[in-house]
């Protein structure tokens, strides 16, 4: 049976993460793969609003699913996605990160928390592989958050990041086409995912750019100051995609590297048990909230104020 992978653009038609995403599908094609692609814009998906009902399931131990999922489209594209061993994503970046039709995409993905589903036994576990292509009109410094904000959304549904391309430099519908080691490179990259899949899962490692990021885990670019968590763990530095904690230590040259300790990887947003760390935050704070009727009659008798405060608006 054929690996089946998926693409899928939140950019414009035929412009640049388009064309880079189908060459990139091309190379998957060719590999033998059976090749599915979208276009978020041909679909309707809504806004998530905030009402917590996964979480408060999950805290719960219950998989309450989304309760915007008969409203719109992004069950279907998640039946087909999580059934996909690979799946390829395009963005444009106009403003450092990825657009806002990728990321209201994203945003709706906490209730398909594979670590979640996985523990109640509402799902079985399967292994994906993913890479991503962000595009923008500026080099990197105007496109700074634009592949790790699509990272962070590879999370929840469960897929091992193996390669990451940024386009700079590409304003104009169709510019890439300017520019032949950009369609060289993307058609690499639907190699490399084709390789990924066919390796053993343990063995399964970065196909990108070697030297590609900060951080030696997931090869983000965004390192930030660690805090004290809700547990108490503490990490001078952290990365701020995966999680990764350790500190910047002066590597030859007079260059710095990030260097992750021993026991930096127990909260790797990549993994499983990582992510089951946040699930036990969740249940701690959130949890803790709604199973105590005192907590919620305080916050309902302070909410009055609030809800009797009103200010012009914009008609």
């Amino acid at each position: 049976m054929s690996v089946k992978i998926l693409g899928v653009s939140a950019g414009r038609k035929n412009s640049n993460s388009d064309i880079l995403l189908k060459e990139a599908l091309l190379a998957c094609q060719e590999e033998g793969a059976d090749v599915t692609m979208i276009n978020l814009r041909d679909y309707n998906i809504i806004d998530c609003t905030g009402c917590t009902s996964c979480t408060i399931g999950m805290s719960q131990g219950k998989n309450t699913g989304c309760v915007l999922d008969k409203k719109d489209d992004k069950k279907k594209i998640m039946e087909v996605l999580l059934e996909a061993d690979g799946v390829i994503f395009a963005a444009p970046t106009y403003d450092l990160q990825a657009c806002s039709v990728f990321a209201k995409f994203a945003q709706r993905s906490l209730s398909y928390e594979n670590s979640f589903l996985e523990a109640i036994g509402a799902i079985e576990h399967k292994d994906r592989v993913s890479a991503l292509i962000a595009v923008g009109g500026s080099t990197r410094s105007w496109q700074s958050m634009a592949l790790e904000s699509m990272q962070a959304a590879m999370f929840t549904s469960d897929f091992k990041v193996v390669d990451m391309y940024l386009a700079t430099r590409v304003p104009a519908p169709a510019q890439c086409l300017l520019h032949d080691e950009m369609i060289e490179r993307v058609g690499q990259m639907g190699k490399n995912i084709i390789t990924a899949i066919n390796t053993p899962v343990e063995e399964r490692k970065w196909l990108g750019d070697e030297d590609m990021g900060w951080c030696p885990n997931c090869h983000s670019n965004a390192l930030i100051l660690g805090e004290v968590q809700w547990d108490g763990l503490h990490f001078p530095v952290e990365c701020q995609v995966c999680g990764a904690g350790g500190t910047l230590e002066k590597a030859d040259e007079g260059k710095w590297k990030f260097v992750i300790q021993e026991d930096g990887l127990i909260r790797d947003r990549n993994t499983l048990e990582g992510r089951g760390k946040h699930l036990e935050e969740i249940i701690h704070t959130q949890g803790g909230f709604f199973s105590d009727p005192e907590k919620r009659k305080i916050a309902s008798e302070k909410l009055e104020k609030y809800k009797n405060l009103n200010f012009k608006t914009i008609s």
